[in-house]
């Protein structure tokens, strides 16, 4: 019997290698690390943020790099199969702010298990330990695959399903990369995709640990606006990070090669300037006998005032009785614009998703098989396709390794 090899036993490779057994394959799982599923078990802090509840048309739009080449992959397994593959295999789902869609239970690894119960159930060789170190080609046909112990196995086609060089502990060493190189791929430049950011600023630090909700963030390239996101953010130690900061990295990336990005916050998007002066006003009426030091806590975090109160140019023992309205203009803009400058993205380990990959234009979208040589096919991460936090890019994985497992 001909085998088929999925090389990779994360979301991709699994959903690929279970789909491909269900239509009577025999079929080969080959994962390098002693345990299936290592990055999905550190997914949304463990809890595993496993797809999205949006329209099709909507999670597509939440695709940051070629989405267009998603089209037959979000139709032919969409967010409904895969809820309804985890309750199959005994993982029951809930919907959470976002629509994004969590395992009731809280647990990564039931996401796991429900996947390894499909692949299991349908009769797939699930091999641990077993690094894939060549894919063996001759006269354009695939032989086989070549591990790191010398093993070979023979097959007729291959799934590269290897993940990027996000989080290198779980595995994502960049194999898949290497392998497509090899078989004459070309491969977009990585780049760290959903990351925390470092700023410039000394008063940042001042911040670490400080968390934000319900604020907007807008980058600015040469006066030029680029994205802005609303949501919550966190300061650190080298500059800021959190869902909206994670998000607008995609969209600053390409920016940043060219040069140093500004973004200013906005800490109170739901005021407008007005509503947010008669705020001001009737605090400063209340804290009228009180320093300026002394009358924001109402408006602000404890942890944020003195850096407002710094930047601001209001002396802090400044009466608020005597704080002109000039002053206070000032104040309101700080407010609803405080800038930073962003100098650079974080290293690709602390990424959440690899930016970059196999180029999309070498791999056919309707089936995920490689352009260049039949027999081979790609599916998640190691493909050039990015989406924004949410549940997307784990659904970008289980749709194109559907793809990739039903046409192999």
């Amino acid at each position: 019997m001909e085998h088929i090899v999925v090389i990779g036993g994360g979301a991709a490779g699994m959903v690929a290698a279970g789909t491909a057994a269900k239509r009577g394959e025999h079929v080969i799982l080959l994962e390098k690390n002693d345990t299936l599923g290592k990055k999905i078990y550190i997914t949304g802090k463990g809890r595993c943020n496993l797809t999205n509840n949006k329209d099709i048309e909507e999670l597509l739009n939440h695709v940051t790099r070629n989405k267009n080449f998603l089209y037959s992959a979000f139709y032919s397994f969409t967010n409904d199969d895969v809820i309804n593959l985890m309750h199959e295999y005994g993982t029951p789902t809930k919907v959470e702010r976002g629509d994004r869609v969590f395992p009731q239970s809280d647990k990564s690894s039931d996401v796991i298990k429900a996947l390894k119960k499909f692949m299991l159930s349908h009769g797939v060789d699930i091999k641990l330990n077993a690094e894939v170190k060549e894919i063996l080609i001759q006269n354009n046909e695939i032989k086989g695959v070549s591990l790191s112990d010398q093993t070979i196995i023979s097959c007729k086609k291959v799934i590269i399903a290897t993940g990027g060089m996000s989080y290198y502990t779980t595995g994502s060493t960049g194999d898949g990369y290497k392998f497509a190189k090899k078989l004459g791929h070309s491969i977009i430049p990585l780049r760290p995709g959903l990351v925390p950011l470092e700023t410039e600023e000394a008063w940042v630090k001042e911040l670490q640990g400080l968390s934000l909700r319900n604020i907007s963030l807008k980058a600015i390239y040469k006066n030029k606006e680029i994205h802005t996101e609303f949501g919550e953010m966190i300061f650190t130690h080298y500059g800021v990070s959190g869902p909206v900061v994670l998000s607008m990295s995609n969209y600053i990336n390409d920016y940043l090669k060219k040069g140093k990005i500004r973004v200013l916050l906005n800490l109170k998007p739901a005021l407008d300037e007005d509503k947010l002066d008669q705020r001001i006003i009737r605090d400063f009426e209340k804290y009228s006998k009180k320093q300026f030091k002394n009358s924001l806590q109402d408006l602000l975090p404890s942890k944020l005032i003195p850096v407002i109160i710094g930047l601001s140019g209001i002396p802090e023992n400044k009466y608020v009785n005597q704080i002109t309205k000039d002053e206070r203009k000032k104040l309101i803009n700080l407010l609803t614009n405080l800038p930073m400058t962003i100098s650079k993205m974080r290293p690709i380990n602390e990424a959440i998703i690899t930016s970059g990959g196999i180029n999309v234009k070498e791999i056919n979208p309707s089936t995920m098989e490689s352009k260049k040589i039949n027999g081979i096919y790609f599916a998640g991460e190691v493909v050039d396709i990015d989406a924004l936090t949410g549940g997307y890019n784990l659904q970008i994985a289980f749709s194109t390794g559907y793809l990739a497992g039903m046409n192999v």
